[in-house]
């Protein structure tokens, strides 16, 4: 175990970084592909949003560009404050009133967005200078 976990820390900060990206390219493409953008909408009007379809097309498109530059290293700290901002919200609005469990002990709720959130702080805080690091 002593040389466990076999990679650097800043090969760790750019692992944790790509994985992360790729969890929002995949979320948004998934929601193109799925068809799921006027549902998602029609939800958010429910919760009072004017242009709820529009507010979706603007998350989705945040989450392909700035997933995108960010898997590059490009931007870290805006783009990792516009997804705290987003992953913030979805808490206010959508995961709160569900707990704090999104799996077995609960459905919904606000465990993976906050982990999410930290996942951004770190991210944002890696001030290496390499951007693929």
């Amino acid at each position: 175990m002593k040389s466990f976990p076999f990679i650097s820390l800043n090969q760790s900060l750019g692992l944790l970084r790509v994985f992360t990206c790729l969890l929002f390219l995949a979320h948004a493409v998934v929601r193109i592909t799925g068809g799921t953008i006027e549902r998602f909408g029609g939800f958010l009007n429910g919760k009072g949003f004017v242009y709820g379809t529009a507010f979706v097309w603007g998350i989705t498109a945040f989450e392909i560009i700035g997933g995108l530059l960010l898997l590059a290293g490009y931007f870290r700290k805006w783009i990792s404050i516009g997804f705290i901002i987003m992953l913030a919200i979805g808490i206010i609005i959508i995961h709160a009133e569900n707990g704090w469990f999104v799996g077995e002990h609960g459905s919904g709720g606000i465990e993976y967005s906050a982990i999410l959130i930290v996942c951004f702080i770190v991210i944002a805080a890696d001030e290496s200078k390499s951007k693929l690091s």
